[in-house]
């Protein structure tokens, strides 16, 4: 029997199939010049001399105040479900179950007592923030467009920038600055990420695989060392966490700090705290220690490894409800549909990534008080810069989270550093007291913000750009398709989405290419995928 070789088709059809491809190029070229001319016929005849807005189906006035209080909903959804999740952990240690099931406020053992749950007001204030920018946000977008009758950058950033004024919806000072210099640091990154982006500029060693750890552990070792040495440089509310998730005492740090700056030491409130701990009767108090030995820092234990050990397990204890809330709270309230379709897999996500985050923290303090011990164990004589390259060294605990935390995680704790050095430098007459500088700090980073999310988002973090969009402008992210958008617009919106798999077959290895041209040659002058043809 005769086996015939497949032949290769003729090298006649390589040149008609080129000649076909060339003429549904040219094809394609003159259909979006022809369609690009009717638009524009289009929009002088009918006087469009400016953009018109992406809510054909409802007015500027409305669609500003649908986005504001669909905002507002949302972040007060949040605050009060994670104060709620709180307090119901808390029942539960004390193990008063049956008060999850009462809801009655008369009883301070209660669900929502008003004593526990003191959410409302900070919710309402966090709500009108975020609910007073989103609706603002698109007022003056829409009064812009009007105005200037042209659509620029400009108008994102004076919008965004007026609409900033919704910080004052927070009556604490602190927060309000610890808020615009976290934007600031948001608003570097977008700025570096652009001139990185464009061959511009680059700093030394951003190619680094841990870079993000680097400034991690800067950031912590100032706020560990201001913690220590300088407590009235942090906000109250931080100082207070860092206070109940440590395993040291207040009077204990107290006299740490008076021992660096050679002041003297309270032996009062030490001898009073000290009373009440097991074997602390041999312990000699001096009013001029060198160092705070470490049977003062952990009296109940003499051995430093198992004080670690204790440290480390107890602040897992302590803020896993916390890092649970903060995952599970959010995620529901955000994406409900999701939680509904698979309510299993959304729990199991969230203890998993409150067991992630709550061991960084636990590893964070047990590596923070060895460092302390081990200073204690070969020096005798206490420094101040100690603290600082604890809170280094402990950051490395930072390695336990994903990767793509490790940023998040920096740019977060980086304001509170910059808030307690800014402190510092003022409180030293090196930088001018300026009353209620972070309002217009805060205004000018929004409007950076708002300018990077329209015409450079691929420059924001994901987990900063989802967090907007999904928050402050929510139907920017998925704009009503306008109604000045005709068949035509649809038309140009298909041939750049039919040029895609050109670009990418393009890319592909020749081996790759061949074979799927074969395939995808019946889809390509398939002129029926265009709608309306």
């Amino acid at each position: 029997m005769q086996t015939t070789a497949a032949t290769p088709p003729p090298h006649g059809s390589d040149n008609s199939d080129g000649a076909a491809e060339r003429r549904f190029q040219e094809a394609e070229e003159r259909l979006r010049e022809a369609i690009e001319d009717l638009q524009r016929r289009q929009r002088h005849a009918r006087g469009f001399h400016h953009p018109s807005c992406d809510h054909p189906d409802e007015s500027c006035v409305a669609n500003a105040i649908g986005n504001l209080c669909q905002s507002f909903l949302l972040s007060y959804g949040v605050r009060v479900g994670i104060g709620i999740l709180l307090r119901a952990f808390k029942l539960v240690r004390r193990q008063s179950y049956s008060s999850l099931l009462d809801l009655k406020v008369l009883n301070n053992l209660q669900l929502v007592s008003e004593k526990d749950l003191i959410v409302r007001e900070e919710a309402c204030r966090v709500g009108l923030l975020f609910g007073g920018f989103t609706g603002s946000y698109h007022a003056l977008r829409c009064l812009l467009r009007k105005l200037r009758k042209k659509e620029t950058p400009l108008n994102a950033i004076l919008a965004g920038s007026v609409a900033g004024l919704s910080i004052l919806a927070l009556d604490d000072s602190s927060r309000r600055r610890t808020l615009a210099l976290y934007l600031l640091a948001r608003l570097a990154q977008c700025a570096y990420n652009s001139a990185k982006s464009k061959n511009k500029f680059h700093l030394w060693g951003s190619h680094w695989r841990h870079g993000d750890s680097l400034l991690f552990a800067l950031a912590c070792a100032q706020v560990m060392y201001s913690f220590i040495m300088r407590p009235e440089s942090l906000p109250k509310s931080y100082q207070d966490f860092i206070q109940k998730t440590g395993p040291v005492a207040q009077p204990v740090y107290k006299a740490v700090m008076d021992s660096c700056r050679g002041s003297p030491v309270d032996i009062v409130s030490l001898s009073t705290y000290l009373s009440n701990r097991k074997g602390s009767d041999n312990i000699i108090l001096e009013e001029f220690p060198s160092i705070i030995p470490c049977s003062i820092i952990h009296p109940n234990t003499r051995s430093c490894l198992a004080h670690n050990a204790n440290a480390a397990s107890a602040t897992f204890r302590k803020t896993f409800p916390l890092y649970f809330s903060l995952t599970f709270v959010p995620f529901v309230v955000l994406h409900l549909q999701k939680f509904m379709d698979t309510p299993a897999n959304t729990c199991w996500h969230a203890v998993k990534g409150a067991v992630r985050s709550t061991s960084f923290l636990s590893a964070f303090v047990g590596i923070f008080q060895a460092v302390i011990c081990l200073h204690r164990k070969v020096a005798s004589k206490d420094h101040k810069l100690v603290y600082w390259f604890a809170g280094g060294m402990s950051a490395l605990s930072v390695l336990l989270e994903k990767k793509a935390r490790r940023s998040e995680l920096a740019l977060y704790v980086l304001p509170r550093a910059g808030d307690s050095l800014w402190y510092i430098l003022v409180n030293r007459h090196l930088l001018p007291d300026i009353k209620n500088a972070e309002v217009p700090l805060f205004c000018a980073c929004m409007g950076g913000i708002m300018y990077y999310l329209e015409h450079e988002p691929d420059t924001m973090a994901p987990f900063l750009r989802g967090l907007i969009r999904r928050f402050l402008a929510s139907r920017i992210s998925n704009p009503v398709l306008s109604s000045g958008r005709t068949a035509s617009y649809t038309y140009l919106q298909t041939l750049d989405a039919m040029k895609k798999p050109k670009l990418q077959e393009a890319q592909q290895p020749p081996s790759l290419a061949s074979t799927s041209a074969s395939a995808s040659a019946s889809e390509k002058y398939n002129l029926e995928s265009i709608p309306g043809l």
